[in-house]
């Protein structure tokens, strides 16, 4: 059967995954489609009952998000909602867990917590809010931040050179990664599904517009005017085209990308790089992830790469059933007593 295929036993609606909290975000801001998007998503990715599916957050505006999900939820801690997923699932194997995340809770004091569990492939799901800003604390420039950006933490434009998310969830070796973008409702609702039938850590890059603290970030990639020559849509065994009227394409000669015209005669679609999503080297994933790096270069959405190798949990589970196997259930209070021990008076 395709791993993509649902065999559906719960009917469920977008309706079922909305809770009774009125939405607290700023009026216009991208988590609302964000929010609507996983709720018409979850209809055909969750096939068992709601109480086992779980959001986990951090802080920040993304934060708030397991209110708003009709599920279980836990609002934790700055950039800790990966290692708390984490515990959840390895301790309930069953579940499905979910992180809402921002781009500073994730990727500044939780970026520890995440690229282990990129490395670990603990399998759960991360849905990252990228809104290049810190926006719950009023505008403080992010990680993500572009170099010159001016916020209110750098008046004279951020000195840093900032994340590229995929690549850093890709160095860490996370089996899914994906981008997407907030005001592409379809595409995303496609990644959303994506990631959730994934097994392993999936990591969903959103671009996502704060438009009280760093409105118009993203204007270039959702203008219907100029996002088909600045967006490119990787789709898996089809060649990189994109532009207006579908007249440019990206061909690969050696480790160097180059953007050619496919109306000058000189070259066609046969000549272009073709995406293959689950390529086992992570070579060329990490070539199209520098695009964003390379003046004139489009931003590239989709799926980067996807390999499937053994979570952390099925790990964990399999080896306690082995060692139980081995040596039987297991004694606790001779392992407490066993070896030195001390009577306090």
């Amino acid at each position: 059967m395709d791993s993509n295929t649902v065999v559906k036993e719960f009917n469920y609606t977008s309706k079922d995954f909305a809770s009774d909290q009125d939405v607290r975000w700023c009026p216009g801001c991208g988590d609302y489609s964000i929010l609507a998007q996983v709720q018409r998503s979850f209809p055909e990715i969750i096939n068992k009952p709601k109480e086992n599916v779980v959001w986990v957050s951090g802080i920040g505006c993304s934060s708030r998000f397991p209110y708003y999900m009709n599920t279980y939820g836990f609002h934790g801690i700055h950039g800790r909602a990966p290692a708390i997923a984490s515990g959840v699932k390895i301790a309930n194997p069953d579940l499905d867990v979910w992180v809402a995340t921002g781009d500073g809770d994730l990727l500044s004091i939780g970026g520890n917590h995440f690229i282990h569990t990129c490395r670990k492939n603990v399998d759960i799901k991360i849905i990252l809010f990228n809104n290049r800003i810190y926006g719950l604390t009023k505008g403080q420039y992010s990680p993500t931040s572009l170099k010159g950006q001016v916020t209110k933490t750098t008046p004279y434009g951020s000195v840093d050179y900032p994340f590229n998310p995929p690549k850093l969830a890709l160095g860490a070796e996370a089996t899914f990664i994906a981008r997407s973008i907030d005001r592409h409702a379809k595409h995303l609702q496609e990644m959303i599904k994506r990631a959730g039938l994934h097994k392993g850590t999936a990591f969903l890059e959103v671009f996502q517009n704060c438009n009280i603290f760093n409105d118009g970030a993203f204007d270039l990639l959702t203008d219907k005017e100029t996002k088909d020559d600045h967006v490119i849509e990787l789709k898996h065994g089809e060649p990189l085209v994109f532009g207006k009227n579908k007249d440019k394409g990206i061909r690969l000669e050696g480790f160097n990308p180059v953007i050619v015209d496919l109306t000058n005669g000189h070259y066609s679609v046969n000549d272009l790089w073709i995406h293959d999503e689950f390529d086992p080297s992570p070579a060329r994933a990490s070539i199209i992830m520098s695009f964003d790096e390379i003046e004139g270069f489009p931003t590239p959405i989709g799926i980067f790469r996807q390999i499937f190798k053994e979570t952390c949990d099925e790990a964990i589970t399999r080896q306690i059933s082995e060692v139980k196997k081995k040596k039987g259930e297991g004694d606790l209070k001779k392992v407490l007593y066993s070896g030195n021990t001390w009577e306090v008076k």
